[in-house]
């Protein structure tokens, strides 16, 4: 994969994150400033990074163990602005196809890659605006929104640069849509250019990049995709009085109370199971009509009917 690194789609396994070609490591600093919560993330993600959905099941475990003691403040990075920036060793939507199965096997997570053979995006900035449009008007729906998004791209290969399908994702996420196109062609535009600037000072090099800080100076970085104990010992680092939420295994399904989608490594993750015994529970409720199943060329996702 060393050819083809320097383009942000080829998200690379090995570091775990969708590198930008015209990164620079270089960075300004600050302090971030202290919230209602012990610690505030800054995450720096994009609705089509592939690395940034193969955190999402040690995110959402971090969520439910941990979640009391910090609040995260969701930063879009326009990681394709179009195609003419490319160089290398890819060059057209095409040529990403491949690389996304790739990744969906190595994260475990469900992808599939031709959507970049049948309806490719031309950039993500329209779905990055729209996050931000969302975010205006409810920022809890605009997490599920995002996830909605992502679903769409992964799953069904929708091409979420498209109003209608940025449309049919807000409308599930319970937004008003009326309200969503009209901040997405006046406010949210503005504060994606403010994303990208601030992504500039920090030196955010790629997605997923997060952020941590307890509101002083202490401030520690996660970088690409990592094992979920990274995010968990920053956590303990910051704010060492933080106690672990016992997550109950009592109720298979309960999780879903949370999650209403769940993926077989996000359940996994979640339960500290092996994904065969994660899917084995699964496909049993499955069978006995609880849960439905969404099934692709590379994996499942399940919801609770």
């Amino acid at each position: 994969m060393s050819d083809t690194k320097n383009n942000a789609l080829l998200c690379d396994p090995v570091t775990g994150s969708c590198e930008m070609p015209s990164a620079t490591s270089s960075a300004e600093g600050g302090t971030i400033k202290k919230g209602i919560k012990p610690i505030t993330i800054i995450y720096y993600t994009d609705p089509i990074c592939s690395s940034c959905w193969g955190i999402e099941p040690q995110l959402r475990k971090l969520k439910l163990e941990y979640g009391e003691y910090f609040e995260i403040d969701y930063r879009m990075g326009g990681l394709l602005p179009d195609w003419s920036y490319n160089s290398g060793g890819i060059s057209k939507p095409s040529d990403v196809a491949h690389h996304w199965d790739e990744a969906s096997h190595y994260y475990q997570m469900p992808i599939d890659g031709d959507v970049w053979l049948e309806d490719p995006l031309d950039s993500s900035y329209p779905s990055c605006i729209a996050m931000k449009a969302a975010q205006m008007q409810d920022p809890t729906k605009a997490i599920r929104f995002m996830r909605i998004l992502r679903e769409g791209l992964y799953l069904d290969k929708k091409n979420i640069a498209k109003w209608e399908n940025i449309v049919s994702a807000a409308k599930q996420a319970g937004l008003d849509t009326a309200k969503m196109k009209t901040d997405y062609d006046n406010g949210a535009k503005e504060l994606f250019q403010k994303d990208l600037e601030l992504a500039r000072r920090m030196g955010v090099r790629g997605f997923p990049t997060l952020f941590f800080s307890d509101g002083t100076t202490n401030q520690l970085t996660v970088y690409g995709s990592k094992p979920y104990d990274a995010y968990e010992k920053v956590i303990l680092a910051l704010y060492p009085d933080a106690k672990k939420k016992k997550i109950s295994d009592d109720n298979p399904l309960g999780i879903f109370s949370y999650y209403p989608t769940l993926a077989v490594k996000e359940y996994a993750e979640i339960l500290n199971i092996s994904t065969t015994k994660a899917e084995e529970i699964l496909e049993q409720h499955y069978k006995k009509g609880v849960l439905n199943k969404k099934s692709i060329k590379n994996g499942s996702l399940y919801s609770k009917k």
